[in-house]
């Protein structure tokens, strides 16, 4: 059985995969998220992309303000963990082929 807590991560995993458009999902994190911790998320988003074009932690730190600790935190992610980061990714970049011809 599971618990309350997982119920309301699925439910919250339910809610974002639902957003169609940029602009809701916009719309939806500024609602849900204080300017801080969407701050926090883009950079650590922003250090994934760079840690996957093989940019070194000194110049993601520089660029991103993120601690060392957290850079190694978020390759660990993309080279151990579930994927999301990298899946991501490489949706964004498709995208984005696309929309640049």
């Amino acid at each position: 059985m599971k618990n309350n807590h997982d119920e309301n991560i699925e439910f919250l995993y339910k809610c974002i995969a639902s957003l169609d458009t940029p602009e809701e999902c916009k719309n939806f994190f500024e609602d849900i998220c204080t300017k801080s911790e969407l701050i926090e998320i883009s950079r650590r988003l922003k250090a994934a992309r760079m840690l996957s074009e093989g940019v070194i932690y000194a110049d993601i730190a520089a660029e991103t303000g993120l601690s060392t600790a957290t850079i190694s935190r978020v390759n660990h992610c993309i080279k151990y963990g579930s994927e999301g980061y990298l899946k991501a990714l490489e949706k964004v970049k498709l995208e984005e082929k696309k929309h640049s011809k």
